[in-house]
């Protein structure tokens, strides 16, 4: 059906780009999870409790990004951002107007399509979501448009999240569980804040706790962030750090990006240089979905069968410890209420570790309208085949990601907003540190040389020469650690006779300015830094 095996062995053209091996490695999880995983699943009746079994669109669909977040954080100003045009739908405003999920895909021509003719195309990764009934299609759509970035990934839009009752019991359809469906299946998540609103709304917390066992893809971005200056920022920054404590229960602390990301002019240019190397971040993380593709479906692939296995031995547990005649009510309500004992045992019995269990309360809950006596016994040979696809086949499939993905040129995500910060002079970083006088004529250590030249000669240099003691003695005022002043030494010795003559010395006090202003070293000395007397003749001339 599908063969992985021998399309690793060699069967498959070379040369289509960094997406041959997203399609190699797809092919191989497709044909694993049909065989091994799949029948498990069933058996146990794994999509009842917790997820609907995968199809062909979820193995070969494009990296997504969720984006979640209190109404008027700026979530639909993002998405028009990164993409630097309008999409179909689109409604932007300080009141909630964003009261759809609108998944932002690819298109030859600009138009929607609703929910309900959207959970019935093949091609699409959303068939599953009919599941949740008219009153969630009736809110769900798709936006498509030609547009350069989304043909590597596609953006899904939530709903602003408001606080009280009312909101939740007016959706009509389970919020939470919809959020907990796109983020098994998404590649990032991103959780929008606004500088001024940091308080999380408890229909805000339940959506973050719906996001458990997913904490490697969530990012959080601290939007509107220019509107405030600098001392606020700091309380502001930590205010949100306090909050997502609270609801986020990881050990690590979250990955805070700060700024205002819409294409107006900024409020506060204070923390300017600290918005652009944030931006840059989040972009290069963005940009970096569509290379790890293919490792995120194998990791996601894994988290469901440790899962499936789990729940595998909990279903069997329950139904041998069912009475085969009386009592059979009495004893599933004990069963019930022993959950979390039964968890202990089996954790103990089978040498699994607490966090692959899911929720007791989750799981208490949808035991109550089932009929144990349906439940299947153990049967070894379905959890030995899932075994063997983890011991064995995943190993197999992550050497051949590691193999591809060397052979092939790195797939980044491009245009919309993420062109303007690759290149030219409003580029990350250009013109700033090492890169400081690329673009110039003139030498750029030049116009600081008459003060370095000052320090030089009080050294006593010998033949127009100062030793590397007498440097060092100079250098390491500077109190940076040895093994940096090293680096500079070795940076600025550009003839390797291991003394500096003024121009040389020079460099070093400039490469030592650049790492205090906060700069990175560069690895390799670029042309634009070599002094003037040690350039070779082709230099000079071009």
């Amino acid at each position: 059906m599908f063969s992985w095996l021998g399309k690793q062995g060699g069967g498959r053209e070379r040369g289509g780009g960094g997406s041959d091996v997203v399609q190699t490695v797809t092919g191989g999880l497709r044909d694993l999870y049909l065989r091994k995983l799949l029948p498990l699943e069933e058996h146990y009746r794994f999509h009842d409790f917790h997820s609907p079994a995968l199809e062909e669109a979820d193995f070969e669909n494009k990296p997504m990004v969720l984006l979640v977040g209190q109404y008027s954080t700026g979530k639909t100003t993002f998405i028009r951002y990164l993409l630097e045009q309008d999409f179909p739908g689109m409604r932007i405003g300080p009141e909630p107007t964003t009261d759809s999920f609108i998944a932002v895909m690819y298109g030859d021509s600009e138009g929607t399509v609703p929910g309900n003719a959207l959970v019935v195309d093949p091609k699409k990764p959303f068939r599953k979501l009919s599941r949740f009934g008219n009153a969630f299609l009736n809110r769900f759509m798709c936006s498509q448009l030609p547009n350069q970035v989304l043909k590597s990934i596609s953006i899904i839009d939530s709903p602003g999240i408001l606080s009280g009752e009312k909101q939740r019991i007016s959706r009509g359809y389970d919020f939470c569980q919809v959020l907990q469906w796109f983020a098994e299946r998404v590649d990032r998540i991103i959780l929008l804040f606004d500088a001024h609103k940091l308080d999380i709304s408890d229909e805000f917390s339940e959506a973050i706790k719906s996001f458990r066992g997913q904490d490697d893809k969530i990012r959080v971005v601290l939007n509107k962030a220019d509107q405030v200056d600098t001392q606020q920022l700091m309380r502001v920054y930590g205010a949100l750090m306090w909050s997502l404590g609270k609801v986020i229960d990881t050990p690590e602390v979250l990955r805070v990006y700060i700024g205002s990301f819409w294409a107006h002019p900024l409020r506060n240019t204070e923390n300017r240089r600290l918005f652009e190397a944030e931006a840059q971040d989040l972009f290069k993380d963005i940009q970096s979905l569509p290379q790890k593709a293919a490792v995120r479906k194998l990791n996601d692939l894994i988290k469901r069968a440790r899962l499936a296995k789990v729940h595998a031995y909990i279903i069997s547990y329950l139904k041998k410890e069912m009475p085969s005649v009386f009592g059979k009510e009495n004893k599933k309500k004990e069963l019930i209420s022993r959950l979390p004992e039964i968890y202990i045992q089996l954790q103990r019995e089978y040498h699994i570790s607490a966090g692959d269990f899911p929720e007791v309360m989750k799981m208490q809950e949808l035991l109550e309208t089932c009929d144990f006596t349906k439940f299947h016994s153990l049967k070894p040979k379905l959890i030995e085949a899932v075994d063997n696809m983890l011991a064995n086949k995943i190993a197999s499939l992550m050497s051949l990601i590691t193999q591809e993905e060397s052979n092939m040129p790195t797939e980044i995500v491009q245009g919309g907003a993420f062109d303007g910060t690759m290149a030219g002079p409003f580029g990350h970083g250009y013109g700033e540190g090492a890169k400081e006088g690329a673009d110039e004529d003139e030498w750029v250590v030049a116009k600081d040389k008459p003060a370095y030249d000052e320090i030089f000669y009080t050294l006593s240099p010998i033949n127009g020469k100062i030793s590397g003691i007498s440097a060092k003695k100079e250098m390491v005022t500077s109190k940076l650690p040895n093994s940096v002043l090293g680096k500079i030494w070795k940076l600025s010795d550009c003839d390797g006779d291991g003394m500096l003559d003024d121009e040389e010395f020079a460099l070093a006090k400039h490469l030592i300015k650049i790492k205090l202003d906060g700069y990175e070293l560069p690895g390799t000395l670029p042309s634009h830094l070599v002094p003037p007397s040690h350039r070779k003749p082709f230099q000079t001339a071009e």
